[in-house]
C-alpha cells in the first residue's frame, strides 16, 4: 500500500465511529488502547474503527452470558421460538440495510451481499421451530412399571468465532441455533468487517433477546485464545482457516469444550463430455469466481473428462464476460478481495503458478477498474494443465482463481479428487443418472452437487464437510447442531404401588 492510502486513512480513523463491545444487553465502548481500522476494500476508505477487548471485558462478558443463563435455560421453548419469529421478520425489513453495509465493509456485491444475509435467515427461520426440533425420546414399560426418556437440555455459555467472508450468514449459524436451544452466547467476529454483525446483533435484542444471552467481543488471536480457555464457556463453533481452527480445536478440546470447527477446502467439480455445455459453464463460472472466490465452498478445481478437455477455450471465454467493479455498481459479478494483504497473496500465488509449470489461460492481474484505482481488484484467473504438487493446487487461494485438470474418465476423475485431503463439497456436471450416482457413492466428499456447482445444504439439514475440512463430529445448523448444543440427559424412571411392596430386595443389575 503506498504511502499516501496510508495518511488518508490515518486521518479518516480520527473521524470514523467505533465499533462497540456487547455485553449484558448493553452496547459499551470498549477501554482498549489496540484499534485496527474496517476499510473499504473497493476504495480503502476508512468506515469505522474495531476494538481489540481487553482480558476483563471478555471475562464480562462471559459472566454476563452465564448469569443470563440461570433464567434463560428455564424459558419456555415457544417464548424463545417466537423471539426468532420475530427476528426474521427483522430482518427480513432491514434486508436492503444489511447488504449495504456487508458490501461497504467486505466488498462483495450487492446481490451477493442479500444473498449472504438471506442463508443466514433461513437458519433463523429454522431456529423459530426449536420446539419440533429438540424432543427427546421415550420407551414406555422397558420393565415393569419402569419408563426411560430423555431431555436435551442446553449446555451454558457458547461461543462462536467467525470468518470475513460471510459476515452475516455465518454468525446466523451459529447463535440463533444456540440461544433458541437454550443456551447464551459469546460472539467473537471476525475484526475485518464486523458491523454488520453488530447491526444483527441489534435486531436481535429488538426481536427480544434478554440481555446476557447474546454478547459481542472483538479481538484477534488473544481473544481467540482467552475463549478457547475461558472454564465457563461449555461450547465453541469455529468457521475459518485450517491453521486457525486446527489451533482452536487441540486449545479448546485440551480445556474440555465441546469443539466444531468449520475450515479450509479445495472444492472439486467434474465436468462430464455430456454435461450442458451452456449451464455447466454458466455455473463453474459463477461458483469460481463469486465473491471474488472468497468462499470456503468456492469451486476451484475443474476436472475435465474426455472431449470435455476442448472447453477450456468456452470456459475463458466465459470467464472474460464477468464485470469486475466495486460491490455497489450495478452489473458487478467479481468484487474485490477483502485486503490489500489478501490481494498482495492472490497474486503471489498467481506467480508462483506460473513458475510451477501451470499454463495461464487468463490473467486476472492488476485490472483497469474505473472509479476504483485503490481497490483490492484481481479479476477471473484460469490456469490449466494444473498438478498436485503445484503451489496453486495445494493450498486454498481465497481468490478468483480456477484451476483445471484434466481426466480419462471417470474413476480416474474420482480417484484424483479423493487424494486431495479435504473434503467440503464437490460437483459433477453431467446427464447420465448412472454417472451421478456412481459420483455420488464413490466420492469420499461430505457435500456433494449433482449439476449443483456449490452444495450447500438449506437448514433441514446440516452443513457436513468432512476429512482435513472439519474438525468435530457435527456440523453447524440443521439437526446436527441441535445436538451440538444440548446435553442428552437419561431419566430412567419407577413409580411405586403398594403391589410391589413384596418384591423384595434386588441385588443385581437387571430391572425387575
Amino acid at each position: 500500500m503506498d504511502a499516501s492510502i496510508t495518511t488518508q486513512q490515518a486521518q479518516q480513523a480520527t473521524l470514523a465511529p467505533t465499533v462497540k463491545l456487547l455485553i449484558g444487553g448493553q452496547f459499551v465502548e470498549s477501554k482498549t488502547t489496540q484499534w485496527r481500522n474496517v476499510v473499504n476494500p473497493a476504495t480503502q476508505e476508512v468506515l469505522a474503527r474495531v476494538p481489540f477487548a481487553t482480558p476483563e471485558e471478555i471475562d464480562a462478558a462471559v459472566a454476563s452470558g452465564k448469569e443470563a443463563f440461570k433464567t434463560w435455560k428455564k424459558t419456555a421453548i415457544g417464548a424463545r421460538a417466537r423471539i426468532f419469529l420475530k427476528y426474521q421478520q427483522l430482518i427480513r425489513e432491514n434486508m436492503a440495510e444489511l447488504a449495504a453495509i456487508l458490501t461497504a465493509e467486505q466488498g462483495k456485491t450487492l446481490p451477493d451481499a442479500e444473498g449472504d444475509v438471506f442463508r443466514g435467515l433461513e437458519v433463523v427461520e429454522h431456529a423459530s421451530a426449536i420446539g419440533n426440533l429438540q424432543l427427546g425420546e421415550l420407551a414406555n414399560n422397558v420393565a415393569g412399571g419402569v419408563d426411560t426418556y430423555t431431555l436435551m437440555q442446553p449446555l451454558g455459555v457458547c461461543a462462536g468465532i467467525t470468518p470475513f467472508n460471510f459476515p452475516a450468514m455465518i454468525p446466523l449459524w451459529m447463535f440463533p441455533m444456540a440461544i433458541a436451544t437454550g443456551n447464551t452466547f459469546v460472539l467473537k467476529p471476525s475484526e475485518q468487517d464486523p458491523m454488520v454483525t453488530m447491526r444483527l446483533c441489534e435486531l436481535a435484542l429488538e426481536a427480544g433477546v434478554p440481555p446476557g444471552v447474546l454478547n459481542v467481543v472483538h479481538g484477534g488471536e488473544d481473544a481467540v485464545n482467552a475463549i478457547c480457555d475461558h472454564p465457563d464457556i461449555k461450547a465453541i463453533s469455529f468457521v475459518g482457516s485450517t491453521k486457525v481452527g486446527t489451533h482452536v480445536y487441540n486449545r479448546a478440546s485440551l480445556n474440555g469444550k465441546r469443539v466444531q470447527c468449520m475450515m479450509g477446502a479445495k472444492n472439486h467439480a467434474i465436468v462430464m463430455p455430456d454435461a450442458n455445455k451452456e449451464q455447466t459453464l454458466n455455473a463453474l463460472a459463477g461458483a469460481a469466481f463469486g465473491a471474488a472466490g472468497q468462499r470456503c465452498m468456492a469451486l476451484s478445481v475443474v476436472v475435465l473428462v474426455g472431449e470435455a478437455r476442448q472447453w477450456i477455450p468456452d470456459l475463458v471465454a466465459k470467464a472474460k464476460t464477468l464485470k469486475v467493479s466495486g460491490g455497489t455498481d450495478k452489473g458487478t459479478d467479481v468484487g474485490p478481495l477483502v485486503s490489500c494483504a489478501a490481494k498482495d497473496r492472490v497474486e503471489s500465488l498467481i506467480e508462483r503458478g506460473i513458475a510451477d509449470g501451470a499454463t495461464l489461460e487468463l490473467d486476472g492481474r492488476k485490472p483497469q477498474v474505473a472509479g476504483y484505482e485503490k481497490g483490492n481488484f484481481v479479476g477471473p484467473t484460469v490456469f490449466s494443465g494444473v498438478k498436485p504438487g503445484m503451489s496453486i493446487y495445494e493450498q486454498e487461494v481465497f481468490g478468483p482463481v480456477l484451476c483445471l485438470a484434466s481426466a480419462a474418465d471417470i474413476d480416474e476423475a474420482i480417484a484424483f479428487i479423493n487424494d486431495n485431503p479435504n473434503g467440503n463439497g464437490t460437483a459433477i456436471f453431467t446427464q447420465s443418472g448412472a454417472a451421478a450416482r456412481k459420483f455420488q457413492e464413490e466420492i469420499d466428499v461430505g457435500q456433494v452437487g449433482i449439476n449443483v456447482p456449490i452444495p450447500v445444504p438449506v437448514p433441514l439439514f446440516s452443513f457436513s464437510g468432512s476429512r482435513a475440512s472439519k474438525l468435530g463430529d457435527l456440523g453447524p445448523y440443521g439437526k446436527q447442531v441441535v445436538l451440538f448444543y444440548t446435553q442428552t440427559k437419561t431419566v430412567t424412571a419407577r413409580w411405586f404401588d403398594d403391589s410391589t411392596i413384596s418384591h423384595g430386595v434386588n441385588t443385581t443389575i437387571s430391572l425387575k
